[in-house]
This record gives structure tokens, sequence and C-alpha cells, in this order.
């Protein structure tokens, strides 16, 4: 195996970490009430159950389920910064900027 090829809790309480701090950075763009702003708090409700999901699994052991929802989570954040409903802040390391 080469490294970096093993998931393991390190790399999913890393990983974690870095949707917690994407989905604390990222602001909304969107009109309240509109109804992209509707669409958005779907995109970030959805973010934030991967995000609980990824946790329940890493605390039981399931680590391949864990990392494939945190990356899930993860891409939700990303997709609204990418389609212009929420503001990454330049932010290159965290987000896909447009």
């Amino acid at each position: 195996m080469t490294e970096g090829s093993t998931v393991t809790l390190e790399k999913i309480n890393h990983y974690l970490d870095v949707t917690r701090r994407a989905r604390e950075k990222a602001t909304p763009l969107v009109k309240a009430g509109s109804p992209e702003d509707a669409h958005l708090s779907v995109m970030l409700r959805m973010a934030d159950d991967y995000a609980s999901d990824a946790a329940h699994f890493a605390r039981n052991g399931d680590l391949v389920r864990a990392f494939g929802a945190i990356n899930y989570a993860h891409a939700w954040i990303d997709a609204g910064v990418k389609i212009g409903w929420l503001d990454g802040h330049g932010d290159d390391v965290l987000f896909t900027l447009p």
C-alpha cells in the first residue's frame, strides 16, 4: 500500500476539521427569502447532516463510510461557493473558487 491510501481516524478527524472551518467561513451571498436562499438552506442542511453522519460513523469505527460522508459534506459547501451562493472569501485551500 502507498502512503495516503489508508483511511485512518486521524485522516477523518482532519477532514472533519477542514469541513467545519469551511462551513464557518462560507457566508451567504443570496438574498434572504429568495428561491436561491431556500435552495442554499437545503444545501447547507445536507452538508451539516453529512458531517454529522461522518462523525457518527467515525465514532463507531466505520472509517470508510465516515470518509465518504465527510467528502459529501464538504462538496455541498464547495458547490455553494462554486455557483456563487456562498462567499468563500478568497480561500483557495478550503474551497474550489470560481
